[in-house]
């Protein structure tokens, strides 16, 4: 487990409903118009949770909930959109993208390390801890559009 999901993870828990389950979590850079902020992304058996995290990686501002009604559009892909580089290259192999648009209107653009690799390399992008997060992320939005 990395540091980051240590110090994460009971903070999620506690945001919990009763027989509600955590299925796994991200750290993530939330990005809007003029700044990006840390999060964390976390699947559960019953929506998402999008915690906002200071630089010490405690909660910042209050959780936004997203059940799956709703989750307008979802979007996934490579970190570079799409443009091809070379620096895009490398960023897209360590990188990924989510881009939620909720019924209400609110948009989130996510970016996240994969957390892949061998050695220290991958350790930097959140290693397995980040890796099985986004494996969590994946099932769940799977399991939306199997709906």
């Amino acid at each position: 487990m990395s540091k980051f999901h240590d110090m994460v993870r009971p903070h999620l828990e506690a945001l919990l409903e009763p027989e509600e389950e955590l299925r796994g979590f991200a750290a993530a850079t939330q990005q809007s118009m003029f700044k990006g902020r840390m999060v964390a992304i976390a699947a559960t058996d019953r929506r998402l949770i999008v915690l906002p995290l200071d630089r010490k990686i405690e909660p910042k501002d209050e959780p936004i909930s997203i059940p799956p009604e709703r989750i307008a559009d979802a979007k996934a892909g490579d970190a570079s959109g799409g443009w091809w580089t070379p620096t895009s290259d490398i960023m897209d192999r360590a990188a990924a993208r989510l881009q939620i648009k909720t019924t209400d209107g609110e948009k989130l653009k996510l970016m996240m390390m994969r957390g892949t690799g061998p050695g220290p390399l991958g350790e930097l992008g959140g290693g397995e801890a980040q890796q099985e997060g986004m494996q969590a992320l994946g099932t769940w939005f799977f399991g939306l559009a199997s709906r």
